[in-house]
This record gives C-alpha cells, sequence and structure tokens, in this order.
C-alpha cells in the first residue's frame, strides 16, 4: 500500500506526497501527460526529442544538471507511447532546489537554436544506434505498424522517420512545448522524508505563478478488432533468426487486463514457464523465448519473441510456439500453475515498491490513467483472478486472426 495525499494547485498541476521517514532522501517525479501516441503523423519523435530538450537549460538556468549536481542530486528520464516521466532523487535538505529546477523549466525552456541542434544529433545518432545498427533492432519500427493500423501505437517512441525529427523546426518545438508542457497536463509525485505542509508551501512558492495552458482532450482513433492474422518476413545477416508475435489485449488498469498478464506469465516468464520449457529444454528449437505484456495505457500487446536454433526456420518456430499455445487452451490450469504466476505477479509488485523512486512512478502514472489509487488495488486484483478467468482471456487473445507476426529470417550463406 502507497499511502499519499494529493494537493491539486489553480493552475490544475496535480501533486501527490508520500511521506516515507526512513531516510533522508526525497524524490520528485514530474510527468508529462503526453507520449509518442499524442503526435502528429507527419511530426513524430517530438515527445522522445523533448525529453532530450528539457535537460538543455530553461529560462533562467542554463544547466539543469549542474546545481542538481551540486546538492547531492541526481535525475533521468524515459518517454513512452503514453507519458514523458523525468525524474530526480536528492538529499531530503535540499528538496527546494528540485522545485526550483522543475518549475523554471516548465515556466519555460531557453529554445536556444544551439541546444535545439545539439539534441537533434543526439535522437538522430540515438535511432541509428538502438534501431538500425542493433542486431533485430528495427523489429519494433515493423511490428507496430503490422499490429496498429489506426491507432498511433502505429510507431515507436523514436518516432515513425527519423526525417521527422530532421526536419522539426523552432516554431514545431515552441508548439509541442505550449500544448503539453503546462501545470494542468502534468502531475508531480513528491515523495520520501517530506511533510505535505513543506511540500504545499514549496508548490505555492514555486509553481502557483505558472499559467495553466490549454486544455488537452484526446481523440484517439481507437484500434479496430482485428479479425485476420498478419505476416511480415524479413532477411537478416545475422548468425540466427528470429520469431515475434503479437496479440491485441486490453488496456493496462483495466482488471481483464491483468488477467492478459497472467496469461503471458504462464506462456514465458522465466525458464519455468510453457514455452521454455517445451521449445527451450525439452524440443530445442529455440535457443531462447519469452512473453510479456506492453503494459499501455490503452489497449496493449502481448508480445512472444525469441531466438532461433541455428537451421531451424521461422515457419518450424511458429508451428512449436502455436503447438504450446493450442495444448494450453485445451484444458484448465491447475492451481499449483495459478498459486506461482499469481506469487510471482504480487511478488514482483511488492518488491518494486521497497524502492522510494519505484513508488513515486507508480503514483504517477496511475494517476496519468485517472486515479492514483490504481497502483495500490493491482495486489487484490491479482490476487481475485481465478483459473477460469485465465482461460477464458487465453481463448480470446490468443487467436491466430488476432495476432501480427514477424519472421526475420537469417540470410542464408
Amino acid at each position: 500500500m502507497i499511502d499519499y495525499q494529493e494537493i491539486i494547485l489553480n493552475n490544475g498541476l496535480q501533486v501527490l506526497i508520500h511521506e516515507d521517514h526512513s531516510s533522508p532522501q526525497a524524490v520528485v517525479n514530474m510527468l508529462y501527460n503526453v507520449g509518442s501516441k499524442d503526435e502528429e503523423t507527419t511530426k513524430t519523435g517530438f515527445a522522445h526529442l523533448f525529453e532530450h530538450l528539457m535537460f538543455g537549460g530553461s529560462v533562467n538556468i542554463p544547466s539543469y544538471d549542474t546545481p542538481l549536481q551540486k546538492v547531492g542530486g541526481e535525475n533521468n528520464a524515459f518517454t513512452t507511447p503514453d507519458i514523458t516521466n523525468y525524474y530526480l532523487t536528492l538529499p531530503s535538505s535540499n528538496l527546494e532546489t528540485a522545485f526550483w529546477l522543475e518549475s523554471d523549466r516548465m515556466l519555460g525552456l531557453s529554445f536556444d537554436p544551439q541546444v535545439l541542434e545539439v539534441q537533434r544529433k543526439v535522437v538522430i545518432e540515438e535511432f541509428k544506434q538502438r534501431y538500425l545498427n542493433q542486431p533485430f533492432g528495427d523489429a519494433w519500427l515493423k511490428l507496430r505498424p503490422l499490429a496498429y493500423k489506426r491507432h498511433p501505437y502505429q510507431w515507436a517512441t523514436i518516432g515513425k522517420d527519423i526525417s521527422h525529427i530532421e526536419k522539426a523546426s523552432m516554431d514545431d518545438v515552441k508548439d509541442f512545448f505550449r500544448k503539453y508542457y503546462h501545470p494542468g497536463n502534468a502531475v508531480m509525485v513528491v515523495a520520501g522524508d517530506v511533510t505535505p505542509s513543506n511540500v504545499q508551501e514549496l508548490c505555492e512558492k514555486w509553481f502557483t505563478g505558472i499559467p495553466k495552458g490549454p486544455d488537452n482532450h484526446r481523440i484517439l482513433t481507437p484500434e479496430p478488432k482485428q479479425q485476420e492474422a498478419r505476416l511480415l518476413e524479413l532477411s537478416s545477416d545475422m548468425q540466427v533468426s528470429a520469431f515475434y508475435q503479437v496479440f491485441h489485449i486490453p488496456a493496462r488498469y483495466q482488471p481483464e487486463y491483468y488477467q492478459a498478464d497472467l496469461v503471458s506469465d504462464i506462456l514465458g516468464r522465466g525458464k519455468s514457464s510453457r514455452l521454455y520449457q517445451k521449445l527451450v529444454k525439452e524440443q530445442p528449437l529455440f535457443s531462447s523465448i519469452s512473453a510479456h505484456v506492453t503494459g499501455s495505457l490503452d489497449p496493449g500487446l502481448l508480445v512472444v519473441q525469441g531466438k532461433l536454433v541455428d537451421g531451424i526456420s521461422c515457419e518450424t518456430g511458429h508451428k512449436a510456439v502455436r503447438q504450446v499455445m493450442d495444448s494450453f487452451l485445451a484444458a484448465c490450469i491447475d492451481d499449483k500453475e495459478l498459486d506461482k504466476v499469481k506469487n510471482q505477479a504480487e511478488s514482483s509488485l511488492v518488491f518494486s515498491e521497497i524502492n522510494l523512486l519505484n513508488r513515486a512512478m507508480s503514483l504517477a502514472v496511475a494517476a496519468a490513467a485517472g486515479n492514483a489509487d490504481y497502483a495500490n488495488q493491482e495486489p487484490e486484483i491479482i490476487r481475485s483472478i481465478t483459473a477460469r478467468q485465465i482461460m477464458n482471456m487465453a481463448h480470446e487473445i490468443l487467436r491466430e486472426e488476432n495476432s501480427s507476426t514477424l519472421y526475420y529470417h537469417k540470410k542464408s550463406a
């Protein structure tokens, strides 16, 4: 259970306060409710670009990192299709430094053309290194538009095409900032060795003067129910072939999502899972195979991916995966397997909450989804899931007509 108090400022900033006086540390997590799904189809990659630009200096502070490091703090950020999240940790005695830094860059970036050019080059290089020059790095650049035909999950957070970032103008950047980077579109979690009265005082001092900004009502095109199996075949210079298959599942925080998550655990979480036992240990067709869910705030995907043993074709691997799934669907799981996957899932949540930063992030993401208490409801939802619910969900999602498959063939010598 993550205890918290909530403050809503007049400008719309939602502030959640989680007290933990076990150490003299504090966390400030600032989540902006904007991800790659909010981008225009011809201007993708902007949410991720802003993850970089927000460290490039603000109106009054030319270097974000320098003053934070001077007071013993550290920071980082990440972008997803749903959100952009900035977080920092520092000694609680220096908490006001975090409020100063976060409020100043929310108030306004420096919009230095040199910073834009530097970060543009950084993002372009990241695109090349992580997606184009890594083994199978472009798999998700291919899988997303295969699985999503209408919803903007069809492109990765890095962007649909790197030319969109190459062509980004300063006016484009300013428009994006004004639309999304303001108090009315943010959730701030302050956690650790703090008190609500001190946090409220700092909020009033540093954030109340920042304008609310425009109301952002998402109108996203929902993904139609998939009615046919899709297949894409590619070739690679890698030494092995790779197999990817994704199935549409419910959105994060819906009760059915947790059922789908347990389905993925049964199939491919760890070495005791069905796919690993059958296709790595018993009949070694794959050198590695796993399954997971994307956990996105709109309907996401259950993902099966694996590397095939040399000489085994993608078609053979696909057939074997299907056989494991069909065997799973043919009979209800027993109590032992049900307890195992539920205990694994609940343990992961409990252990993640040992970390103060993880607790802050969990509250922020849940609040962005509409209810901070979602973060506290997950264990009970998992405990309540029955074997029959899991099997019903498995039959609903593990249909070939609900799947998109990528064969990454090893090129013949």
